[in-house]
């Protein structure tokens, strides 16, 4: 398993438009992919498991991969993170 931390730098946080460009991200990879904030977690396959988790700006996530493709999957993910949250 693969995994970083990111704090959130978007002032709306992980909200609805990137939260949903990072569902079509995740579905790109085999590897089962996490995003865990204060203590709960959800794939990140998952819109409403994503939105659940109510990430606000300053908040830090850890994502994590794991299966088959985790490297190629945890470096789009950490990539994705930076360019859109």
């Amino acid at each position: 398993m693969k995994s970083f931390e990111y704090r959130v730098t978007d002032p709306m946080g992980l909200h609805a438009r990137p939260a949903g460009m990072l569902v079509k991200e995740a579905g790109k990879f085999s590897s089962v992919i996490k995003v865990t904030s204060g203590g709960r977690s959800a794939e990140a396959t998952r819109l409403f498991g994503i939105m659940g988790l109510a990430v606000k700006c300053g908040a830090t996530v850890t994502v994590s991969a794991e299966g088959a493709d985790e490297d190629e999957a945890i470096a789009a993910m950490e990539t994705f993170f930076k360019e859109n949250v």
